[in-house]
């Protein structure tokens, strides 16, 4: 499970942010995150703050956790009233574990406080052993419009070395179940460079999604983190430590499949069958947005305010029915602080970001290095090339 909380301030026990803040709240957007912190079994690569059955105390569990999030909710609308909510996103740990009607539930609520506008997206995660037609059809009922599936691997070996439970051809085919179910966008998640992973079983992957008919895939590189069971593994030598050269080959042949089977990126891991199909909630993650996050663990953001929530389910049950906040600590951005996250988001987006906002030299170097487009740069915009995507952190390091 995910490591110690960050320290920082208290956050006020009926969770009441700064006047300045809370009157700030959704004037660039707002978004929702939900997390569900539930999972089957655990997969070797994971570090988010999720928990099996056996890791959790009494009135923890998943019956009642829709009625626990509802009340950090009732909480939520003392605090801030923004205009509408324009996304909703539902994470995890696996958020299909609990019922589609306790899903359902939650969106009302969300609705009922603050108000969902007419055409906001609603997303869930899913593992795909974990919905069927049935369930999904519930979901599309219950005004969910989006679906990320976790697929990750379209091989049966990779799947074993990060610890899936699902079968191979699960995926492609819970993604078309969704679309039988009436989901206008469908995504797939894809993890590249796992250890023994060979080209053509990327290839294969890359194949299947294409196949499937998504208007959106996600790809990232394998990241270990420290005290994961796959860490451990690399350690005892049981399995070789990702290569950054097989990562790039790896992004490079997902960029020319991708784009030959109609989606194009927006954000260096993110790419989409046309406007429409982007990933709205992240993008108001990506250009400054407010949200605020429901569950144990969730981070929020309004009017330059961060604070995260207690991590472990039973506490965060416990705080809400003492009536108090369940946030552990927070911070207030400085001025400097939001120019840096924002450049460190912004860069890596297909849009860019304006030269005026980014150090002269710096992008000048980057774009003598090949790291950015000519056509863009003239026009005053930040924009990656191919090249750049590659080597995105080092971009933002020259032009913060």
């Amino acid at each position: 499970m995910a490591g110690a909380l960050p320290d920082g301030d208290p956050v006020p026990l009926d969770g009441s942010l700064p006047h300045a803040a809370a009157a700030a709240a959704g004037k660039n957007g707002f978004a929702v995150y939900v997390h569900v912190p539930f999972c089957a079994s655990r997969c070797g690569y994971c570090d988010f703050n999720t928990y099996t059955a056996s890791e959790l105390g009494g009135g923890a569990g998943r019956d009642e956790y829709a009625d626990t999030v509802l009340r950090e909710l009732k909480l939520a609308a003392t605090v801030i009233d923004p205009e509408k909510v324009d996304t909703v996103f539902v994470g995890g740990g696996t958020p299909t574990l609990l019922s589609a009607d306790d899903l359902g539930r939650i969106l009302e609520g969300i609705d009922k406080t603050w108000g969902l506008r007419s055409d906001a997206e609603i997303t869930t995660e899913a593992n795909p052993e974990s919905v069927t037609p049935d369930y999904l059809r519930t979901l599309r009922r219950n005004g969910f419009t989006r679906i990320s599936l976790g697929m990750q691997s379209a091989s049966p070996a990779v799947l074993r070395i990060l610890d899936r439970t699902h079968t191979a051809g699960r995926a492609p085919q819970a993604a078309l179940e969704a679309r039988a179910a009436g989901f206008d966008h469908v995504n797939l998640d894809l993890i590249y460079g796992t250890p023994g992973e060979t080209a053509e079983d990327f290839a294969g992957s890359l194949a299947a999604v294409i196949d499937a008919g998504v208007d959106h895939v996600s790809a990232y590189a394998l990241i270990v983190e420290d005290g994961t069971r796959m860490a451990a593994r690399m350690r005892r030598g049981e399995l070789p430590f990702p290569s950054d050269d097989v990562a790039a080959d790896r992004y490079l042949a997902a960029e020319q499949a991708l784009t030959a089977g109609g989606l194009d990126w927006y954000e260096v891991s993110n790419w989409a069958a046309g406007d429409d199909a982007r990933c709205r909630h992240n993008m108001l993650y990506w250009t400054g947005a407010d949200w605020w996050g429901l569950g144990p663990g969730a981070h929020s953001h309004v009017g330059g305010v961060r604070w995260w929530n207690v991590k472990h389910p039973t506490a965060y049950a416990k705080k809400l029915a003492d009536d108090h906040s369940p946030g552990h600590a927070r911070e207030i951005l400085t001025d400097a602080d939001r120019r840096v996250e924002d450049i460190m988001l912004r860069v890596r987006l297909r849009d860019g970001i304006p030269l005026t906002l980014v150090d002269a030299a710096g992008a000048a170097q980057a774009l003598g290095d090949g790291l950015l487009e000519a056509g863009a740069y003239a026009a005053g915009q930040l924009v990656l090339t191919l090249r750049g995507r590659l080597l995105a952190d080092a971009v933002i390091r020259d032009v913060v």
